[in-house]
């Protein structure tokens, strides 16, 4: 029994070691082949997105493949413009406001460490706060960079997106993990436009109440953050923070423009979400918190938008076998049992 539960051991230490080099591996493979895997990965969302539209005008209404692939592609050229456009628009505002942006934030950290000095704690005051007023427009404009960047890799995406869609078989019906990772993923790009909608309508509404400057701007910022879950919706509180500092006097309109939105993303979060998710990704909030750093350090921000689906699709996938099945499992926040080790053992 003894010797038994000692191959055990060393059988997971093995499957274990494997599946961690295996990892590095396939990590070091996406990150050389990220200028191709982005669009790809980004090709087959979309795809997944439209299937639907694509496969009525094929079954239904008969259409040749060459009309529907040149239909669903104006659709998604369509949805494609209007959000290229609304990032140019923001792109604009903040290299505009960068400079603006960067001494508001040095305002508030003098502000700080006058407090400090106050109390008899010394501090680099010029140092720092140059720092910060060079930096962070830098900051800003490589994040606009980096939003650049995806609408860049707008053709790949769309040749992509034309050969998967020439290669589905619409007259197929689909059943096993591909299935459920397209319900899946439709369900979650679904269920997270409306709560991003949401929460960005609500949080642009008591900005613009308070007065804040560029209000509708932190609202767009709002609705494209809140896609990457938890992480996001902290980030998109904390931004108008040094532009609140400097415009308003009043510490508790200081206060507002923080706290209201806090409570708008801790409502929506933990009341309207979780009805309006009703099946689910069935992924811990540790698995959420972990793929978002692992996706984020091999992809960038792209990654953090991406690492939820990846993540939900790599459980179901490893829950269809039986090997794997209590990694799926580990995923979902339910520790394997012995039984279940037993049978990854064998």
């Amino acid at each position: 029994m003894e010797r038994r539960h000692l191959r055990n051991e060393q059988v997971w230490l093995a499957v274990g070691s494997l599946m961690i080099l295996a990892t590095i591996a396939v990590a070091f493979a996406l990150v050389f082949t990220r200028d191709v895997m982005i669009p790809f990965v980004l090709a087959i969302f979309i795809t997944t997105v439209v299937a639907p539209f694509f496969d009525y005008q094929v079954v239904r209404l008969r259409f040749p493949r060459w009309v529907a692939v040149a239909t669903t592609l104006l659709v998604v050229y369509a949805l494609l413009s209007l959000l290229s456009l609304a990032f140019v628009a923001a792109f604009q505002a903040m290299v505009a406001v960068a400079r603006d942006y960067g001494q508001q934030a040095g305002d508030l950290i003098e502000k700080v460490f006058d407090n400090l000095q106050s109390r008899h704690i010394q501090i680099d005051q010029a140092k720092i706060v140059a720092e910060i007023e060079d930096n962070v427009p830098l900051y800003v404009t490589q994040s606009a960079g980096v939003l650049m960047g995806m609408i860049s890799h707008a053709v790949l995406v769309m040749i992509f997106v034309v050969f998967l869609l020439f290669g589905r078989d619409s007259h197929r019906r689909r059943v096993g993990i591909w299935a459920d990772i397209e319900r899946t993923f439709r369900e979650y790009l679904v269920e997270m436009t409306i709560i991003s909608t949401l929460t960005a309508i609500l949080v642009g509404l008591v900005l613009w109440g308070l007065g804040l400057q560029m209000a509708w701007l932190f609202a767009f910022l709002v609705f494209i953050l809140t896609y990457i879950p938890n992480v996001g919706g902290i980030v998109a509180t904390l931004l108008p923070l040094p532009i609140a500092f400097a415009q308003f006097q009043n510490p508790w309109m200081i206060a507002a423009v923080v706290a209201i939105p806090a409570a708008i993303h801790m409502v929506i979060g933990n009341f309207v979400a979780p009805r309006l998710m009703a099946h689910g990704l069935e992924l811990h909030p540790v698995s959420v918190l972990l793929s978002l750093a692992f996706w984020g350090l091999l992809w960038g921000v792209t990654g953090m938008f991406l690492a939820v689906p990846i993540m939900a699709m790599v459980r179901i996938v490893l829950a269809e076998f039986e090997t794997t099945r209590p990694l799926a499992e580990l995923l979902s926040g339910r520790l394997p049992g012995r039984g279940e080790v037993k049978t990854l053992a064998r």
